[in-house]
């Protein structure tokens, strides 16, 4: 059951994080429009199963004055809301008090920022932390989003050598699978057999980015909501006759590359790697549930 939805309000961002899901940056454009927000929510209402909100990209508050009328509408439907940032905006604690007073007002039950070696400019970059202490100042109910460089340790075991074992949280889609895997560890293709970090068969949160496309894992999409409401793609939602999500179902990243006849190579780093290498083969095939492209660098 549908419980949270997660609105990529836009895919402009300040950065280009090595480890990126989504391949966000300063070039990239698209961003909802006020009209496309209140579809998108007068068809989340009419879902009847969801309680929350989130808003996150991308930046969000690159758009604040449109973050800002989201959040208004999500609340008058009656939805707890949440909000994902870098804290650019957060030059000191006093700056950041003066950007999120109204959204104080507005109230929201999550204020998460990301707050790491790939957001930060420098080690001196203290924005994030600014965000921080001004949301805790108006008591908005406030976390961290800490992913570091991936880390290599030996995890012990009964035989005499370690198993490598890859920490930092990174997961190798999107960006990181193209710019942070040189020189770590791999495994052998054939072991992997399944998808451990979504439930793609019955989802309880999707994103949905302003093309309409309505993620299940970033570039993997249900279907889009320009084209089918949101109650009608999860109530025709059929995941094992999906082209994608039906072969990870039965056999995860290595599954889906034997369904559908791909060339690759004996091993990867980890099961997203595999599985985003496969997907981006596959993008010219099935663009309508690999989108968009910008997840994969185009």
């Amino acid at each position: 059951m549908l419980t949270g939805i997660h609105i990529l309000l836009t895919l402009k961002c300040t950065n280009e994080c090595d480890h990126c899901f989504l391949q966000c940056g300063p070039s990239r454009e698209a961003t909802f429009t006020i009209e496309q927000l209140w579809i998108l929510i007068d068809q989340i209402k009419q879902m009847g199963t969801v309680n929350i909100v989130y808003f996150e990209g991308g930046e969000p508050f690159l758009f604040y004055p449109l973050l800002l009328e989201g959040l208004r509408m999500v609340r008058a439907a009656g939805f707890d809301a949440g909000i994902v940032t870098n804290g650019y905006w957060a030059t000191s604690v006093e700056d950041g008090l003066h950007w999120l007073k109204p959204i104080r007002e507005l109230g929201i039950v999550d204020f998460s920022v990301s707050d790491d070696e790939f957001h930060r400019l420098d080690k001196n970059d203290r924005r994030a932390e600014f965000a921080r202490q001004a949301a805790q100042r108006l008591g908005i109910p406030t976390g961290t989003i800490c992913i570091e460089p991936p880390n290599v340790s030996l995890q012990a075991t009964e035989g005499r050598r370690g198993k490598p074992v890859i920490g930092g949280g990174v997961l190798f889609k999107g960006r990181a699978a193209e710019k942070l895997t040189a020189g770590l560890p791999v495994r052998d293709c054939n072991e992997l057999t399944t998808c451990p970090h979504e439930d793609l068969l019955s989802p309880e949160r999707v994103h949905v980015d302003a093309y309409g496309n309505v993620h299940l894992c970033q570039g993997l999409s249900m279907g889009n909501i320009w084209e089918k409401s949101l109650r009608d793609l999860l109530r025709r939602y059929d995941a094992h006759n999906h082209p994608i999500v039906g072969p990870l179902l039965q056999g995860g990243p290595i599954g889906l590359t034997k369904e559908h006849g791909l060339a690759i190579s004996d091993s990867y780093v980890d099961e997203c790697h595999l599985c985003y290498t496969a997907r981006k083969q596959l993008l010219p095939h099935f663009p309508q549930y690999l989108a968009p492209k910008e997840a994969y660098g185009l």
